[in-house]
């Protein structure tokens, strides 16, 4: 496919929770469903996961949003510099040629700025309402990730003393 066809996403969002929170909450697949608008991980389609849900370079997840399944391969992942975990679609319906990378960086007062971004290339006539709903979608992803992962750090409520 040439580089013109492509499309691309390039979003952000900023977390109180420290790099290493969210590291752990992206490798582990079945967390996505927690903090995203995916409704389920499809361990049947999946190939690959780990047991401690730490999964590693290679492990293939099945993903269900309503009624369509895409699969996706972990194709890196690295702590330095910084975090990043990067993947590429298998199989996505109306979708070729899909790799995204998340970065994570810490940022100077505590907490993680998380930069999500990739490219893809959409089929037919889809080509048009990608670029408009792919964006939405991963911000959506990131702003999730980011407020799931600050809510686990922080510190429980105290009770009436």
């Amino acid at each position: 496919m040439r580089s013109v066809d492509m499309q691309s996403y390039d979003v952000t969002a900023e977390s109180t929770a420290p790099p290493d929170a969210i590291w752990v909450l992206l490798r582990n697949p079945r967390s996505w469903p927690e903090w995203s608008r995916i409704d389920a991980l499809d361990t049947g389609r999946s190939r690959g996961l780990s047991p401690d849900g730490q999964d590693s370079v290679g492990a293939t997840r099945a993903y269900r949003t309503g009624k369509v399944v895409t699969r996706e391969r972990i194709t890196e992942l690295a702590l330095e510099p910084g975090h990043r975990f990067s993947y590429e679609g298998v199989d996505i319906p109306q979708m070729a040629d899909y790799h995204a990378t998340i970065e994570l960086h810490e940022l100077p007062g505590g907490g993680t700025r998380i930069h999500w971004y990739g490219t893809y290339m959409a089929r037919g006539r889809m080509r048009w309402v990608f670029q408009w709903y792919l964006r939405r979608f991963m911000q959506s992803m990131a702003t999730g990730l980011a407020e799931h992962a600050a809510g686990l750090e922080a510190p429980p409520a105290s009770g009436p003393g």
